[in-house]
């Protein structure tokens, strides 16, 4: 029985229903491949160089997927030979690698038939896609060009994709999510309000934060080593590069060889460095610890360096330098449950304070069938994932199983949280690792004065820092909370006349070490206040003649508006309250 939900046999069945429309409008087209996605479906074609789709004709398209719908009463599959397959598709070169592939791995080879469609499957489809599927709850969404499988050195193809939803309501619901996406995109915002900026001189992926962006950030990690200065951890430092050998020990150099950016010194070679554990193991294995020191957590906010394919690149949220709030926790194999608990905690104090756990679940992420892409013994492997089920359980975790997922080296807990529209993002994780100490031979001493081997816990609460500040920009839509805010006041005086009082308004606040922008310039006071509002700033202050005469402040908020005229002494408690308990 598949595992696969109604909503993704839908939406294959859909891809195959694209395959078919094109078929039939573009005669000499070749389907290649259209899996299930996400949000619905993409088919890879190549089309004749004389006659290919634009994006005025996806419309035709979806209203020919429509026509053939009512006569896909059924999609059925059999098994086939390599000869038949071979027959079937003689005349389109894709699928008959596609076929050759399976026939040399010795795989089944399945043939789906609807309607008068036949194409080369796995499976996993509605079985009368005119009853199951609506007509109104799919559309075609866009173009985009795609090298036959993802290889740049082989044809590039056209591919066409599809959004599908369970009915048109909801298809309709994630097309005003999106265009909210757009209003609140975080490379739009993060430009406007001076966040942060890219250069081609310092390259894509290389994101240049700016004074306004960097309070947000730096307020960020502040409040994340708040969360673990009295758990237990130590602050270190590692540099950015280390010799080729520290990554042939840990194993990073055969897993991601190709994502390393490399430094030749003058007379070694050098990994711009793309994880930090193996230098936390290092720092470990200097020191001489007892079962008594027993566990070491290291906390370091540290940029990493990969090289992800241009093309995969996108503002502050896929980069080529990536700051994790990193941290590695040596412990006993029966501390781990604890150490796993007291991380939890961390995550669940950081996300309720970002307004982001409503929603949330966890994926206990295992091995995989191929065992050759990981690393350690099956007997380490089970320990790991039974310990990590375990604390899943004992803390209560909206969690379910997610098998393939886990890191090269050990299983993991990844934590997915919903913004403020309902996307999803994993974000925060925990994994276990019983590998790396082994292959560093890292070890302490216990109560029977033997060697024993610790494990380690390897955990991030943000994920990184510049994806995090990218989510937050779009979560909050740029209006970000007063503790955030890089500016949090804007003292605007009403007339001229009035700026040598807004002028010690602002002192007394930046004196309160509040983040005070002073609006003196020429421009009329309504283009003032609607530049403090442009600027997303949480609370203005309004000086007037009747509030300097009666010894006070007009205190209005981007949120509540007009509070009203106030002393300055309570604005100020009032706003530090605000930032203490980060509202």
């Amino acid at each position: 029985m598949s595992s696969l939900s109604d909503l993704e046999k839908n939406r294959h069945t859909l891809a195959h229903l694209l395959a078919a429309a094109v078929l039939e409008l573009y005669p000499g087209a070749k389907p290649t491949i259209g899996p299930a996605i996400d949000n619905g479906f993409y088919y890879d074609f190549e089309f004749p160089a004389d006659k290919r789709p634009t994006e005025e004709s996806l419309k035709e398209l979806e209203k020919k997927m429509r026509k053939l719908l009512p006569s896909w009463s059924a999609m059925s599959g059999r098994e086939v030979g390599a000869k038949e397959a071979k027959e079937t598709f003689k005349d389109n070169p894709y699928k008959l690698e596609l076929i050759a592939d399976l026939e040399t791995k010795g795989e089944k080879i399945t043939l789906y038939t609807a309607g008068s469609f036949t194409d080369l499957c796995r499976g996993g489809h509605a079985e009368n896609p005119a009853a199951e599927i609506p007509a109104d709850s799919f559309k075609l969404s866009h173009l985009a060009g795609a090298y036959w499988r993802g290889d740049e050195t082989k044809p590039m193809l056209t591919r066409i994709y599809g959004l599908a939803f369970e009915s048109k309501t909801a298809l309709e619901a994630y097309e005003t999510m999106m265009a909210e996406a757009e209003k609140r995109d975080h490379k739009k915002l993060g430009k406007e309000l001076k966040l942060f900026t890219t250069s081609p001189l310092v390259g894509s992926g290389l994101p240049l934060i700016q004074p306004r962006g960097m309070i947000i950030r730096r307020a960020i990690e502040d409040y994340l080593w708040s969360l673990h200065r009295d758990k237990g951890y130590d602050r270190v430092w590692t540099p950015h590069i280390a010799k080729e050998d520290l990554y042939v020990t840990s194993g990073h150099a055969a897993k991601f060889g190709d994502e390393l950016f490399r430094v030749q010194g003058k007379e070694e070679k050098f990994f711009l460095k793309p994880m930090n554990c193996p230098h936390h193991m290092q720092i470990f294995a200097d020191n001489q610890f007892s079962y008594r020191d027993m566990p070491v957590r290291y906390f370091e906010p540290a940029t990493v360096y990969r090289d992800e394919k241009s093309g995969q690149l996108a503002g502050l949220t896929r980069v080529r330098s990536i700051t994790q709030d990193d941290g590695h926790l040596f412990c006993r194999v029966s501390q781990i449950g604890a150490e796993v608990q007291t991380i939890i905690g961390i995550i669940k104090e950081f996300y309720t304070t970002m307004g982001m756990m409503e929603g949330y679940w966890v994926r206990l992420s295992t091995r995989g069938t191929d065992k050759s892409a990981y690393i350690g013994s099956d007997e380490v492997w089970e320990t790991a994932e039974k310990a990590l089920e375990k604390a899943a359980i004992d803390n209560q975790l909206n969690w379910r199983p997610g098998p393939g997922e886990a890191a090269f080296y050990g299983p993991k807990l990844d934590f997915m949280f919903k913004d403020a529209i309902g996307r999803e993002w994993q974000l925060a994780t925990i994994q276990c690792d019983f590998n790396l100490p082994e292959r560093f031979n890292l070890s302490f001493i216990n109560e029977k004065s033997e060697k024993e081997r610790p494990v380690v816990i390897h955990r991030a609460i943000s994920g990184s820092l510049e994806r995090f500040m990218g989510i937050l920009i779009e979560h909050f839509a740029g209006n970000f909370p007063l503790w955030l805010s890089p500016v949090q006041v804007a003292v605007i005086p009403v007339a001229e006349a009035h700026a040598a009082a807004a002028t010690k308004v602002a002192e007394v606040l930046k004196a309160a070490d509040l983040r005070v922008e002073l609006d003196t310039s020429t421009d009329s006071f309504g283009k003032k206040v609607r530049k403090a509002k442009t600027a997303h700033i949480p609370y203005f202050i309004i000086l007037g003649e009747k509030d300097i005469q009666a010894g006070k402040v007009t205190l209005e908020s981007r949120d509540q508006g007009q509070i009203g005229q106030l002393p300055l002494e309570e604005v100020v408690t009032r706003l530090a309250l605000e930032i203490r308990n980060k509202k």
